[in-house]
């Protein structure tokens, strides 16, 4: 049972109590009132005691996942698991875009760029919000418990010594670090290209004509198709398809001109879904940048609380010697002086956006196939061409085909903001829903269901008026 933070009458953080059903009983008496709800907090209406024990906090950060643990010697009171969100750096490229093309729009200013320097100290914003949420979390804790210390699990990593224990290359040494991926190569282009040998990873093909001979004998290099030499090759973002296009070696493959086309970079196409083995060091390099920041910031936001930070060797090893799995919870569990014997149930949270930003929609013209009659959107007869330096008119466009027009292309901008969100908890018609699909009609009323989800196949919609809004479906939402 998640434990309740208590005030005193005069405003003292007080020792929590995981005794819920005493709690419900001094709110319904009128003794106490509710003060937070996240962290559930009550502050009571008469004098009491004011006794309290040291309690400690140990956080296990990360770059997806926070272990948090509040105990005092006795017992814990507090496990959870918090998860941030995953897809906070396309957000945040998101945000850039609309920014970049509304400025484009502007009446034209002479360049700054020279003048604008970051400041000391400076962290990109997807890292920092990622470093401030784990802030909010332990300030949150503090303002309501008596805690007199914090301890964080911090860590410094070798990205190169990861990369290749990952990949199972030799463990660099000396001046082995000063030798990238690129070290024999004159560009990135060049060493991807001498990688695959300028052989296509898709159908096979190779511009050089010995290759294309020697692949013709081998089975399981024989090329997938009969065309002509490809004219050029294209270094590909293998992992496009995810929203990443890092110029890194391992993500980059090599993809002949008939198979990079505008066709094959949409879902079922021949480049969606590749996976290449792409070594994950996200969670390395977040640690590595954020760590001091991460400590400043605690104890610049806790003030007459002591802030240490531990290493992740000292937690695994106190963790082993008390035979306790391996997850988040329990390494903050591990982290700082108290292990009590009293352990409490970990708890899961995930974070979730409070708005929808993209502010912009945009919807195809919709034509009539003339090879087929079909109606197909614009897009699928395009003239699928992936850089302007090549002819809109070549083999395959397709333009060719428009029948007739049924429908033209709009965009539609959103320029005002509804109280409900897609994802908020609401009650109407008499029942309560987890989740709706947002406003629609100009704000005039509610998806609740979809035609999908309705056991009638209907959507289920209700008038903004008749809903009442529960819980809104930003901030942190407790799973499981």
């Amino acid at each position: 049972m998640s434990a309740v933070y208590v005030v005193s009458a005069n405003g003292k953080c007080l020792m929590p109590t995981n005794r819920c059903g005493h709690v419900r009983h001094l709110l319904k008496d009128g003794k106490a009132k509710i003060i937070s709800r996240h962290p559930f907090t009550i502050q009571l209406l008469y004098e009491s005691e004011e006794h309290t024990q040291p309690l400690e906090i140990g956080v296990d950060s990360g770059y997806l996942h926070i272990g948090v643990s509040v105990k005092s010697e006795r017992r814990e009171f507090f496990s959870a698991q918090f998860d941030l969100l995953e897809d906070e750096k396309s957000r945040h490229d998101d945000c850039r875009k609309y920014r970049r093309t509304r400025r484009n729009r502007l009446r034209y200013r002479k360049c700054r760029f020279d003048k604008d320097t970051k400041p000391k100290g400076w962290i990109a914003p997807s890292l920092r919000h990622k470093a401030e949420a784990q802030v909010r979390i332990v300030e949150n804790i503090c303002k309501v418990a008596p805690v007199q210390k914090v301890t964080v699990e911090v860590g410094e990593f070798d990205p190169a010594l990861l990369k290749a224990m990952q990949t199972g290359k030799d463990i660099p040494k000396g001046i082995e670090y000063q030798h990238g991926p690129l070290y024999f190569a004159d560009s990135l282009r060049a060493a991807v290209f001498q990688r695959d040998e300028y052989t296509c990873q898709i159908c096979g093909l190779s511009t050089i004509p010995e290759i294309n001979k020697r692949n013709a004998k081998n089975p399981m290099k024989k090329p997938k198709k009969k065309d002509p030499i490809p004219n050029f090759l294209h270094e590909h973002h293998a992992l496009f398809w995810k929203g990443r296009h890092a110029d890194t070696l391992q993500e980059l493959i090599t993809v002949c001109n008939h198979c990079h086309t505008a066709a094959n970079h949409q879902p079922g196409g021949e480049l969606w879904g590749l996976e290449p083995d792409v070594p994950r060091l996200e969670a390395a390099t977040f640690m590595n940048i954020v760590r001091w920041f991460l400590i400043g910031k605690l104890k610049e936001a806790l003030r007459g609380i002591a802030v240490c930070h531990v290493y992740g060797a000292e937690t695994s090893r106190k963790r082993k010697d008390a035979g306790l799995d391996k997850t988040h919870a329990i390494d903050a569990f591990c982290i700082g002086d108290y292990m009590p014997k009293k352990k409490a149930e970990t708890e899961y949270y995930q974070k979730r956006r409070r708005n929808n930003r993209v502010l912009e929609t945009f919807r195809d013209a919709q034509y009539i196939d003339s090879r087929d009659g079909s109606k197909k959107a614009g897009k699928k007869l395009g003239c699928n061409r992936t850089k302007r330096r090549e002819s809109r008119n070549s083999a395959k466009n397709l333009r060719i085909f428009h029948g007739k027009k049924l429908s033209k292309g709009e965009r539609r901008i959103r320029r005002k903001r509804y109280a409900i969100q897609a994802g908020d908890k609401i009650f109407a018609k008499g029942k309560v829903y987890a989740s709706c699909h947002g406003c629609m009609s100009g704000g005039t009323k509610v998806l609740i269901l979809n035609a999908k989800e309705s056991p009638t196949g209907k959507a289920v919609t209700a008038s903004v008026r008749k809903v009442v809004v529960l819980r809104h479906c930003g901030g942190w939402r407790k799973v499981g």
